[in-house]
């Protein structure tokens, strides 16, 4: 039975939301296509209609999420410029986060991994990170573009290292700390 172009489109986004959040929960490894298609309520042939392969949906994936992660951020920078790093930091730096991998960001959830795949998918990581990058050196002080830059450097970093360590930590106290002081850092780094 063929479906209409409209159907198609939302199938093939319903295919790349499900395998955004299940790769950031089980891995690139952890996930079959199968498995994707089955939880996208499709079926595994539909799957090479919309994608090459799975590195090409993996690449998909990973522009996708960073690029709503950037827009978000632009959008919070948009609204409240004076609160804007201290709203990222805050929700970056979150429990929330911290707990639901599959909902927060992929490069804290698959960094390495992502450094593993393929030159598609790298490049795709690596576009993101910028894009990242680049809303928080426009929200810190620095007498140059490169000294703003370099700071958005160690802020994403940072992050990204505070919400890996907080996930790896037994102990909730620990965890909770780590969050609380990449996040008390970042306020210092902003004025």
């Amino acid at each position: 039975m063929k479906v209409s172009r409209e159907q198609a489109n939302e199938n093939r986004q319903r295919i790349l939301d499900v395998a955004s959040q299940l790769f950031r929960e089980r891995g690139y490894d952890g996930v079959s296509v199968v498995d994707l298609m089955k939880g996208a309520g499709l079926t595994h042939g539909g799957f090479y209609g919309n994608f090459s392969s799975k590195e090409d949906l993996i690449a998909q994936t990973c522009a996708l999420s960073l690029g709503r992660s950037a827009e978000r951020w632009k959008k919070w920078q948009t609204e409240s410029p004076d609160t804007a790093l201290s709203r990222i930091a805050n929700d970056y730096l979150s429990p929330a986060h911290r707990d639901k991998p599959g909902r927060g960001c992929a490069l804290a959830a698959l960094g390495s991994d992502m450094a593993r795949q393929n030159e598609t998918v790298r490049k795709a990581a690596d576009k993101g990170a910028h894009d990242l990058m680049a809303v928080l050196a426009d929200l810190l002080p620095g007498e140059t573009k490169e000294k703003r830059e370099d700071k958005a450097m160690l802020a994403l970093a940072s992050m990204v290292g505070a919400v890996v360590l907080a996930r790896v930590a037994e102990d909730e106290e620990f965890s909770q700390r780590i969050l609380a002081v990449v996040a008390a850092a970042l306020e210092t780094a902003s004025d």
